[in-house]
């Protein structure tokens, strides 16, 4: 419904026009769960995995 009203599309222009602040606590929570901690810690162990990486998430 909010899609269809524009609702959406308003609410979501106007958070990135004041930084994305949700949508950057939202990452920064994700990157804290300790499942992101492991997986971070397993992937350092395989280092074959990086060279082949699609998404640098520092700049993405």
């Amino acid at each position: 419904k909010d899609i269809q009203t524009g609702e959406y599309a308003k609410s979501f222009i106007i958070e990135n026009r004041a930084g994305a602040p949700t949508l950057q606590s939202r990452r920064r929570l994700t990157a804290e769960h300790q499942i992101e901690q492991v997986g971070g810690k397993l992937r350092a162990m395989m280092p074959w995995i990086a060279k082949n990486k699609l998404v640098d998430q520092s700049k993405n």
